[in-house]
Protein backbone atom coordinates (compact mmCIF):
# COMPACT_ATOMS: atom_id res chain seq x y z
CA UNK A 1 0.00 0.00 0.00
CA UNK A 2 1.37 2.92 -0.79
CA UNK A 3 1.87 6.16 1.53
CA UNK A 4 0.83 9.53 -0.04
CA UNK A 5 3.76 11.00 2.14
CA UNK A 6 6.17 8.70 0.11
CA UNK A 7 8.09 9.85 -3.36
CA UNK A 8 9.03 7.25 -6.38
CA UNK A 9 13.29 7.64 -5.42
CA UNK A 10 14.66 9.61 -8.31
CA UNK A 11 17.65 7.94 -9.87
CA UNK A 12 20.57 10.59 -10.55
CA UNK A 13 23.12 8.03 -12.04
CA UNK A 14 23.68 4.27 -12.68
CA UNK A 15 27.00 2.26 -11.50
CA UNK A 16 28.74 1.34 -14.68
CA UNK A 17 28.52 -2.48 -15.16
CA UNK A 18 26.17 -2.86 -12.53
CA UNK A 19 22.84 -5.03 -12.42
CA UNK A 20 21.16 -1.34 -13.16
CA UNK A 21 23.01 -0.63 -16.13
CA UNK A 22 22.39 -4.22 -17.61
CA UNK A 23 18.47 -3.58 -17.08
CA UNK A 24 18.66 0.10 -18.42
CA UNK A 25 18.29 2.27 -16.29
CA UNK A 26 18.29 5.88 -16.63
CA UNK A 27 18.86 8.67 -14.61
CA UNK A 28 15.79 10.13 -14.03
CA UNK A 29 13.84 7.04 -13.65
CA UNK A 30 11.97 6.88 -10.41
CA UNK A 31 11.88 3.75 -8.04
CA UNK A 32 8.24 3.30 -7.04
CA UNK A 33 8.56 -0.36 -5.21
CA UNK A 34 10.63 -3.03 -4.33
CA UNK A 35 8.66 -6.11 -3.95
CA UNK A 36 5.65 -4.30 -3.06
CA UNK A 37 6.91 -2.08 -0.44
CA UNK A 38 7.45 1.32 -1.22
CA UNK A 39 10.77 2.66 0.54
CA UNK A 40 10.87 5.78 2.37
CA UNK A 41 14.46 5.99 2.47
CA UNK A 42 17.59 4.36 1.84
CA UNK A 43 17.84 2.11 4.84
CA UNK A 44 14.67 0.60 3.32
CA UNK A 45 16.15 0.46 0.12
CA UNK A 46 19.20 -1.33 0.80
CA UNK A 47 17.37 -3.65 3.28
CA UNK A 48 14.73 -4.31 0.67
CA UNK A 49 17.56 -4.83 -1.87
CA UNK A 50 19.52 -7.81 0.20
CA UNK A 51 16.49 -10.34 -0.60
CA UNK A 52 17.82 -12.53 -3.84
CA UNK A 53 14.74 -12.07 -6.18
CA UNK A 54 13.32 -8.86 -6.65
CA UNK A 55 10.33 -6.97 -8.18
CA UNK A 56 10.50 -3.77 -8.48
CA UNK A 57 7.94 -1.13 -9.88
CA UNK A 58 9.64 1.56 -11.55
CA UNK A 59 8.46 4.86 -13.68
CA UNK A 60 10.41 6.12 -16.28
CA UNK A 61 11.16 9.44 -17.04
CA UNK A 62 8.38 9.47 -20.06
CA UNK A 63 5.86 8.74 -17.17
CA UNK A 64 5.39 5.29 -18.30
CA UNK A 65 5.36 2.02 -15.26
CA UNK A 66 7.54 -0.85 -15.52
CA UNK A 67 7.65 -3.62 -13.85
CA UNK A 68 11.23 -5.50 -13.71
CA UNK A 69 12.16 -8.60 -12.16
CA UNK A 70 15.96 -9.84 -10.51
CA UNK A 71 17.50 -12.65 -9.35
CA UNK A 72 20.79 -11.74 -8.36
CA UNK A 73 23.47 -12.86 -5.17
CA UNK A 74 21.76 -12.04 -1.46
CA UNK A 75 23.08 -8.54 -0.82
CA UNK A 76 24.61 -7.76 -4.19
CA UNK A 77 24.21 -3.98 -4.90
CA UNK A 78 21.85 -2.84 -7.46
CA UNK A 79 23.94 0.09 -8.46
CA UNK A 80 21.60 2.40 -8.16
CA UNK A 81 22.38 5.99 -6.89
CA UNK A 82 19.41 8.73 -5.80
CA UNK A 83 18.85 12.45 -5.76
CA UNK A 84 18.45 12.70 -1.80
CA UNK A 85 18.58 9.36 1.19
CA UNK A 86 15.08 10.41 2.00
CA UNK A 87 12.32 9.47 -0.10
CA UNK A 88 9.76 10.33 2.49
CA UNK A 89 11.34 14.30 3.40
CA UNK A 90 13.70 15.68 6.11
CA UNK A 91 12.43 14.88 9.62
CA UNK A 92 13.52 18.90 11.08
CA UNK A 93 14.10 20.54 14.04
CA UNK A 94 12.20 22.16 16.14
CA UNK A 95 14.71 23.15 18.98
CA UNK A 96 15.82 27.22 19.21
CA UNK A 97 19.56 26.54 20.27
CA UNK A 98 20.83 30.29 19.88
CA UNK A 99 24.17 28.49 18.43
CA UNK A 100 22.55 26.72 15.34
CA UNK A 101 24.85 27.43 12.40
CA UNK A 102 22.16 27.45 10.18
CA UNK A 103 20.57 30.44 11.95
CA UNK A 104 23.74 32.15 11.83
CA UNK A 105 23.47 32.58 8.51
CA UNK A 106 22.33 35.80 6.41
CA UNK A 107 18.74 35.63 4.41
CA UNK A 108 18.20 35.28 0.72
CA UNK A 109 20.28 32.50 0.39
CA UNK A 110 19.47 29.27 -1.36
CA UNK A 111 16.81 27.33 0.45
CA UNK A 112 18.59 24.18 1.03
CA UNK A 113 21.23 26.21 3.76
CA UNK A 114 18.25 26.93 6.00
CA UNK A 115 16.68 23.25 6.43
CA UNK A 116 17.53 22.43 9.93
CA UNK A 117 18.07 18.87 9.68
CA UNK A 118 17.11 16.83 12.86
CA UNK A 119 17.04 13.30 11.46
CA UNK A 120 18.13 10.12 12.64
CA UNK A 121 18.04 8.35 9.42
CA UNK A 122 20.85 10.85 8.27
CA UNK A 123 22.59 10.15 11.60
CA UNK A 124 22.70 6.67 11.18
CA UNK A 125 23.96 7.02 6.95
CA UNK A 126 26.36 9.85 7.61
CA UNK A 127 27.13 10.51 10.75
CA UNK A 128 25.15 14.03 10.89
CA UNK A 129 24.43 14.52 14.72
CA UNK A 130 20.42 15.07 16.01
CA UNK A 131 18.85 15.70 19.41
CA UNK A 132 16.71 12.72 20.26
CA UNK A 133 13.54 15.96 20.67
CA UNK A 134 11.72 15.30 17.69
CA UNK A 135 11.49 11.20 17.22
CA UNK A 136 7.92 9.96 17.79
CA UNK A 137 7.44 6.73 19.10
CA UNK A 138 7.23 5.11 15.55
CA UNK A 139 10.57 6.08 14.95
CA UNK A 140 12.01 5.03 18.20
CA UNK A 141 9.94 1.06 17.15
CA UNK A 142 11.96 1.51 14.28
CA UNK A 143 15.36 2.22 15.02
CA UNK A 144 15.62 -0.76 17.35
CA UNK A 145 13.98 -2.83 15.02
CA UNK A 146 16.40 -2.00 12.15
CA UNK A 147 19.44 -2.24 14.77
CA UNK A 148 20.27 1.59 13.36
CA UNK A 149 23.49 2.03 15.50
CA UNK A 150 25.17 4.10 16.41
CA UNK A 151 23.70 7.60 15.99
CA UNK A 152 25.15 10.95 16.59
CA UNK A 153 23.72 12.64 19.48
CA UNK A 154 24.41 16.43 20.25
CA UNK A 155 23.87 16.46 23.98
CA UNK A 156 25.74 19.56 25.06
CA UNK A 157 24.26 19.03 28.85
CA UNK A 158 22.71 15.89 30.99
CA UNK A 159 21.22 18.39 33.28
CA UNK A 160 17.46 18.78 32.17
CA UNK A 161 17.49 22.51 33.13
CA UNK A 162 20.56 23.55 31.11
CA UNK A 163 19.63 21.47 28.02
CA UNK A 164 16.28 22.46 28.03
CA UNK A 165 17.69 26.23 28.53
CA UNK A 166 20.25 25.54 25.61
CA UNK A 167 17.52 23.60 23.09
CA UNK A 168 14.71 25.98 24.01
CA UNK A 169 12.60 22.62 24.36
CA UNK A 170 11.32 21.04 27.40
CA UNK A 171 11.99 17.53 25.82
CA UNK A 172 15.32 18.15 26.01
CA UNK A 173 15.18 17.62 29.48
CA UNK A 174 14.67 13.90 28.43
CA UNK A 175 18.15 12.64 28.02
CA UNK A 176 19.17 10.39 30.68
CA UNK A 177 16.14 8.35 30.21
CA UNK A 178 16.86 8.31 26.27
CA UNK A 179 20.28 6.84 27.06
CA UNK A 180 19.04 4.31 29.46
CA UNK A 181 16.90 3.13 26.19
CA UNK A 182 20.05 2.97 24.06
CA UNK A 183 21.48 0.97 26.98
CA UNK A 184 18.59 -1.57 27.05
CA UNK A 185 18.08 -2.13 23.06
CA UNK A 186 22.02 -2.39 23.43
CA UNK A 187 22.25 0.23 20.73
CA UNK A 188 24.94 2.78 20.84
CA UNK A 189 25.82 6.77 20.38
CA UNK A 190 28.36 9.05 19.77
CA UNK A 191 27.82 11.88 21.86
CA UNK A 192 28.63 15.80 21.33
CA UNK A 193 29.03 18.24 23.37
CA UNK A 194 29.30 22.37 22.30
CA UNK A 195 30.50 24.23 25.01
CA UNK A 196 29.19 27.41 25.63
CA UNK A 197 30.87 29.48 28.06
CA UNK A 198 29.04 30.77 30.97
CA UNK A 199 26.34 28.41 30.34
CA UNK A 200 27.22 24.53 30.13
CA UNK A 201 31.06 24.93 30.81
CA UNK A 202 32.78 24.48 34.38
CA UNK A 203 30.97 21.99 36.87
CA UNK A 204 28.22 21.20 34.09
CA UNK A 205 30.25 20.20 31.66
CA UNK A 206 32.00 17.84 34.05
CA UNK A 207 28.49 16.68 35.03
CA UNK A 208 28.26 15.90 31.76
CA UNK A 209 30.97 13.58 31.14
CA UNK A 210 31.01 12.08 34.04
CA UNK A 211 26.86 11.22 33.28
CA UNK A 212 28.03 10.11 29.98
CA UNK A 213 30.80 7.90 31.16
CA UNK A 214 28.40 6.06 33.29
CA UNK A 215 26.38 4.94 30.01
CA UNK A 216 30.41 3.40 28.52
CA UNK A 217 30.14 0.04 30.41
CA UNK A 218 29.97 -3.18 28.85
CA UNK A 219 30.36 -5.26 25.55
CA UNK A 220 28.26 -2.35 23.76
CA UNK A 221 28.27 0.66 25.57
CA UNK A 222 25.62 2.95 24.96
CA UNK A 223 27.99 5.99 24.54
CA UNK A 224 30.90 4.88 22.78
CA UNK A 225 32.52 8.04 22.17
CA UNK A 226 32.31 11.99 23.80
CA UNK A 227 33.22 15.08 21.77
CA UNK A 228 33.52 18.53 23.20
CA UNK A 229 33.52 21.22 20.55
CA UNK A 230 34.20 24.92 20.85
CA UNK A 231 30.74 26.79 20.24
CA UNK A 232 31.28 28.67 16.63
CA UNK A 233 29.94 32.15 16.67
CA UNK A 234 29.24 34.29 13.37
CA UNK A 235 28.22 37.68 12.49
CA UNK A 236 24.88 37.10 11.48
CA UNK A 237 23.41 35.55 14.54
CA UNK A 238 20.12 37.27 15.21
CA UNK A 239 19.11 39.42 17.84
CA UNK A 240 20.29 39.37 21.26
CA UNK A 241 21.61 36.16 23.35
CA UNK A 242 23.65 35.04 26.04
CA UNK A 243 26.93 33.39 23.89
CA UNK A 244 29.90 34.32 23.93
CA UNK A 245 33.15 33.31 21.95
CA UNK A 246 35.65 30.95 23.53
CA UNK A 247 38.98 32.83 24.46
CA UNK A 248 42.54 31.72 24.64
CA UNK A 249 41.85 31.56 28.66
CA UNK A 250 38.69 29.63 28.28
CA UNK A 251 40.13 27.18 25.79
CA UNK A 252 43.27 26.59 28.01
CA UNK A 253 40.47 26.18 31.23
CA UNK A 254 38.46 23.47 29.16
CA UNK A 255 41.72 21.55 28.24
CA UNK A 256 43.20 21.46 31.58
CA UNK A 257 39.72 20.55 32.67
CA UNK A 258 38.60 17.46 30.06
CA UNK A 259 42.65 16.33 30.48
CA UNK A 260 42.08 15.73 34.08
CA UNK A 261 38.85 13.82 33.37
CA UNK A 262 40.85 11.98 30.90
CA UNK A 263 43.30 10.33 33.09
CA UNK A 264 40.29 9.29 35.01
CA UNK A 265 38.16 7.86 32.65
CA UNK A 266 41.16 6.43 31.15
CA UNK A 267 41.83 4.26 34.68
CA UNK A 268 37.79 3.88 35.10
CA UNK A 269 36.73 2.73 31.81
CA UNK A 270 39.83 1.74 29.65
CA UNK A 271 39.21 4.71 27.28
CA UNK A 272 39.91 8.40 27.10
CA UNK A 273 36.38 8.77 26.06
CA UNK A 274 35.85 12.52 26.38
CA UNK A 275 37.62 14.03 23.29
CA UNK A 276 39.20 17.69 22.85
CA UNK A 277 38.58 18.86 19.51
CA UNK A 278 41.32 20.06 17.85
CA UNK A 279 39.71 23.51 17.73
CA UNK A 280 40.66 24.07 20.96
CA UNK A 281 44.09 23.47 20.60
CA UNK A 282 44.35 26.31 18.18
CA UNK A 283 42.33 28.35 20.16
CA UNK A 284 44.42 28.12 23.28
CA UNK A 285 48.19 27.95 21.02
CA UNK A 286 48.79 24.48 22.59
CA UNK A 287 50.51 21.75 20.81
CA UNK A 288 48.23 18.94 19.22
CA UNK A 289 48.40 15.85 21.33
CA UNK A 290 50.53 12.78 19.66
CA UNK A 291 49.02 10.17 17.68
CA UNK A 292 49.15 7.61 20.11
CA UNK A 293 46.56 10.20 22.03
CA UNK A 294 43.29 9.26 19.58
CA UNK A 295 42.84 5.10 20.20
CA UNK A 296 40.62 4.74 16.89
CA UNK A 297 39.90 8.23 16.21
CA UNK A 298 35.88 7.61 17.22
CA UNK A 299 34.94 11.24 16.83
CA UNK A 300 36.88 12.02 13.44
CA UNK A 301 34.13 13.71 12.26
CA UNK A 302 34.01 16.18 15.25
CA UNK A 303 37.52 17.30 14.13
CA UNK A 304 38.88 15.00 16.98
CA UNK A 305 42.39 14.36 15.88
CA UNK A 306 41.80 15.12 12.02
CA UNK A 307 44.95 17.29 12.00
CA UNK A 308 47.15 14.37 13.52
CA UNK A 309 45.24 12.00 10.88
CA UNK A 310 45.62 13.91 7.95
CA UNK A 311 49.65 13.95 8.44
CA UNK A 312 50.00 11.24 9.32
CA UNK A 313 48.02 10.14 6.18
CA UNK A 314 50.47 12.94 4.16
CA UNK A 315 53.63 11.18 5.78
CA UNK A 316 52.59 7.85 3.96
CA UNK A 317 51.49 9.05 0.86
CA UNK A 318 54.82 11.93 0.10
CA UNK A 319 56.66 8.43 -0.07
CA UNK A 320 55.36 8.44 -3.38
CA UNK A 321 56.05 11.52 -4.46
CA UNK A 322 58.27 12.09 -7.69
CA UNK A 323 62.26 13.94 -7.27
CA UNK A 324 61.13 15.88 -9.84
CA UNK A 325 57.92 17.30 -12.47
CA UNK A 326 57.48 18.63 -15.54
CA UNK A 327 56.70 21.21 -16.61
CA UNK A 328 57.17 23.12 -13.65
CA UNK A 329 54.42 24.34 -11.66
CA UNK A 330 53.17 26.91 -8.99
CA UNK A 331 49.74 26.48 -6.66
CA UNK A 332 48.40 28.27 -4.21
CA UNK A 333 46.70 26.12 -1.49
CA UNK A 334 43.51 27.33 0.19
CA UNK A 335 43.32 26.77 4.26
CA UNK A 336 41.92 28.17 7.10
CA UNK A 337 44.05 29.74 9.03
CA UNK A 338 43.29 27.71 12.08
CA UNK A 339 45.46 24.95 10.42
CA UNK A 340 48.36 26.92 8.86
CA UNK A 341 51.01 26.17 11.49
CA UNK A 342 49.85 22.48 11.50
CA UNK A 343 50.46 22.17 7.56
CA UNK A 344 53.74 24.02 7.02
CA UNK A 345 55.39 20.89 6.98
CA UNK A 346 53.06 19.69 4.35
CA UNK A 347 54.30 22.60 2.63
CA UNK A 348 57.86 22.18 3.01
CA UNK A 349 57.55 18.44 1.88
CA UNK A 350 55.99 19.51 -1.10
CA UNK A 351 58.35 22.14 -2.28
CA UNK A 352 61.23 19.81 -1.51
CA UNK A 353 59.67 18.20 -5.24
CA UNK A 354 62.32 19.40 -7.99
CA UNK A 355 59.64 21.82 -10.10
CA UNK A 356 57.03 22.32 -7.74
CA UNK A 357 55.73 25.28 -5.68
CA UNK A 358 52.98 25.43 -3.02
CA UNK A 359 52.21 28.44 -1.65
CA UNK A 360 49.54 28.05 1.26
CA UNK A 361 46.75 30.89 1.73
CA UNK A 362 45.57 30.37 5.11
CA UNK A 363 42.74 32.82 5.23
CA UNK A 364 40.23 33.12 8.00
CA UNK A 365 36.52 34.45 7.09
CA UNK A 366 35.64 38.27 7.08
CA UNK A 367 32.28 36.93 5.62
CA UNK A 368 31.32 34.97 9.05
CA UNK A 369 33.50 37.32 11.27
CA UNK A 370 35.96 35.23 12.71
CA UNK A 371 39.39 35.95 13.03
CA UNK A 372 40.14 32.18 13.55
CA UNK A 373 38.95 29.62 10.88
CA UNK A 374 38.62 25.68 10.04
CA UNK A 375 38.94 25.57 6.52
CA UNK A 376 35.48 23.89 5.90
CA UNK A 377 34.22 27.37 6.35
CA UNK A 378 35.54 29.13 4.40
CA UNK A 379 33.72 30.90 1.77
CA UNK A 380 33.67 32.36 -1.77
CA UNK A 381 33.71 35.59 -0.87
CA UNK A 382 36.87 34.86 1.66
CA UNK A 383 39.01 33.38 -1.14
CA UNK A 384 37.68 35.96 -3.49
CA UNK A 385 38.44 39.19 -1.17
CA UNK A 386 41.69 37.22 0.15
CA UNK A 387 43.45 36.21 -3.04
CA UNK A 388 42.23 38.50 -6.31
CA UNK A 389 45.32 40.96 -5.63
CA UNK A 390 47.64 37.90 -5.47
CA UNK A 391 49.63 36.33 -7.68
CA UNK A 392 48.34 32.67 -8.01
CA UNK A 393 50.71 30.79 -10.20
CA UNK A 394 48.99 28.29 -12.31
CA UNK A 395 45.65 27.58 -10.03
CA UNK A 396 44.10 27.32 -6.96
CA UNK A 397 44.01 23.75 -4.83
CA UNK A 398 40.85 24.19 -2.95
CA UNK A 399 39.52 21.86 -0.57
CA UNK A 400 36.63 20.02 -1.46
CA UNK A 401 35.20 20.26 2.06
CA UNK A 402 34.36 24.13 1.80
CA UNK A 403 32.22 23.16 -1.44
CA UNK A 404 28.22 21.48 -1.74
CA UNK A 405 28.69 19.80 -5.50
CA UNK A 406 25.47 19.72 -7.72
CA UNK A 407 24.04 16.64 -9.41
CA UNK A 408 26.87 16.75 -12.20
CA UNK A 409 30.07 18.12 -10.14
CA UNK A 410 30.57 21.22 -12.91
CA UNK A 411 31.75 24.68 -11.85
CA UNK A 412 28.37 26.52 -12.34
CA UNK A 413 26.13 23.77 -9.52
CA UNK A 414 29.06 23.90 -6.84
CA UNK A 415 28.49 26.63 -4.15
CA UNK A 416 30.63 27.75 -1.45
CA UNK A 417 28.96 28.15 2.18
CA UNK A 418 27.62 31.68 1.28
CA UNK A 419 25.90 30.77 -2.28
CA UNK A 420 28.93 31.89 -4.51
CA UNK A 421 29.02 29.36 -7.25
CA UNK A 422 32.64 27.99 -7.73
CA UNK A 423 32.51 29.12 -11.61
CA UNK A 424 32.17 32.51 -10.28
CA UNK A 425 35.19 32.57 -7.87
CA UNK A 426 36.78 31.10 -11.11
CA UNK A 427 35.86 33.97 -13.17
CA UNK A 428 36.32 36.26 -11.72
CA UNK A 429 39.87 35.40 -10.14
CA UNK A 430 40.81 34.10 -13.84
CA UNK A 431 42.63 30.99 -12.51
CA UNK A 432 42.18 27.74 -12.65
CA UNK A 433 41.02 25.63 -9.50
CA UNK A 434 41.19 22.21 -8.49
CA UNK A 435 38.81 21.34 -6.04
CA UNK A 436 40.71 18.34 -3.72
CA UNK A 437 38.68 15.87 -2.30
CA UNK A 438 42.01 14.13 0.15
CA UNK A 439 45.76 14.22 0.41
CA UNK A 440 45.81 11.07 -2.96
CA UNK A 441 44.08 14.10 -4.99
CA UNK A 442 46.14 16.69 -3.50
CA UNK A 443 49.40 14.83 -4.51
CA UNK A 444 47.66 14.17 -8.19
CA UNK A 445 47.39 17.97 -8.49
CA UNK A 446 50.58 18.82 -7.37
CA UNK A 447 52.09 15.96 -10.04
CA UNK A 448 50.18 15.00 -12.65
CA UNK A 449 51.08 15.59 -16.25
CA UNK A 450 47.69 16.77 -17.09
CA UNK A 451 47.79 20.73 -14.89
CA UNK A 452 44.15 21.74 -16.20
CA UNK A 453 41.86 22.39 -13.66
CA UNK A 454 38.45 23.88 -14.01
CA UNK A 455 38.96 27.28 -16.04
CA UNK A 456 37.56 30.25 -16.45
CA UNK A 457 34.83 30.54 -19.08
Amino acid sequence: MRSASIQPAIITSVVSDSIAEDIGFDPGDRLVSINGEQPRDLIDYRFLCSDEYLTLEVLDSAGEVHTVEIEKDFDEDLGLEFESALFDGLIQCNNGCPFCFIDQQPPGKRDTLYLKDDDYRLSFLYGSYLTLTNLPPAEWERIARLRLSPLYVSVHATEPEVRQRLLKNPRAGLLLEQLRWFQEHRLQIHAQVVVCPGINDGSHLEHTLRDLAQFHIGDTPAVASAAVVPVGLTQFRPGEDELVPVSTAKANEVIEQVKQLQTEFKATVGSTFAWLADEWFLIARQALPPESHYETYPQIGNGVGSIRLFLKQFETAAQTLPDRVTPARHFTWVVGNAVEKAFEPIVERLNQVDGLTVTMAALNSEYWGQSITVTGLLTGYDILGKLKERHLGDGILLPSLMLKRGQHATPEDTFFLDDMALSDLVHQLQCPVWPVDDIAGLLRACVATDINGWQCA
